[in-house]
């Protein structure tokens, strides 16, 4: 299984250097034209984890090892560094952030001990200080972003002492988002949901949710139950536009039952 990785990787590499050197469309690519089709081969890799669609994680992965390889290329082109460095870097930050693994520390309390030790270690690789939040990516989606967010402060012992606090907050959040919708400034209004946002994803991180999933799942619940009412209503030579609310929800309780697990 190794061999078989380490001599298709290298094939890779080659095929790499070949189209860089005849393909029109590969020629003229660079860091910042690939951006965009990264970001999509990410989302298509996310979409197939969420569907459990193995062949289609296996496929993701290759078009995002396409693009590593591709950014590599450009980068040794320029002089900058290679692949083997790219390698070498992750194998080094890998073994050095691993003291209990590949060293003598010993870990008492799991994984969130690991995490905690992981920011420590990061910090002291750093030849100046840098600020707690300095790497979380900008263009991050939202919800992502507040989940990165509240993982590294707790990295430095920035949370609850324990999960069944967070209720508490989400309650606050809740009661400061009903008295902003009263007072009708929807400067306040936005502000606060924002709040309510942010403190359901710390519950969520709590719990082990991942936000993103969670709430992706809700989507396709809800386009499933969506699509069986309109489709339900088509099939009666209705538009939607024809039903009460009422009747709507009639055919909507028919989805729920039927996603129900027998």
């Amino acid at each position: 299984m190794r061999k078989k990785a380490i001599r298709e990787f290298a094939r890779l590499l080659d095929i790499m250097d070949e189209l860089r050197t005849k393909c029109p469309w590969d020629m003229k690519q660079t860091n910042q034209t690939l951006r965009k089709l990264t970001i999509e081969e990410t989302y298509e890799l996310a979409d197939a984890i969420l569907q459990d669609d193995n062949d289609a994680i296996r496929k993701e992965l290759g078009d995002l090892m396409l693009h590593v390889t591709f950014y590599a290329k450009i980068g040794s082109e320029k002089e900058l560094f290679d692949m083997g460095d790219v390698l070498e870097g992750i194998n080094n930050k890998l073994v050095y952030r691993h003291p209990h693994v590949f060293g003598d520390v010993n870990v008492t309390r799991g994984a969130r001990e690991v995490e905690e030790n992981w920011e420590k270690l990061k910090m002291t690789e750093q030849a100046e200080y840098k600020p707690v939040l300095s790497g979380v990516p900008v263009s991050l989606p939202a919800t992502i972003k507040a989940n990165r967010i509240q993982e590294k402060v707790r990295g430095v012992g920035f949370d609850w002492d324990s999960r069944e606090q967070i209720w508490d907050k989400v309650t606050e959040e809740l009661d400061e988002l009903k008295q902003a919708i009263v007072s009708g400034e929807k400067v306040d209004i936005e502000s606060e949901l924002g709040d309510l946002f942010f403190s359901l994803i710390n519950a969520a991180r709590l719990y082990e949710i991942d936000p993103e999933s969670a709430l992706e799942k809700t989507n396709r619940r809800f386009m499933k139950r969506f699509n069986y009412l309109e489709q339900k209503t088509l099939a009666k030579n209705l538009s939607l536009h024809d039903l009460t609310l009422d009747e709507m929800n009639e055919i909507w309780e028919e989805a729920k039952q039927l996603d129900k697990p027998l």
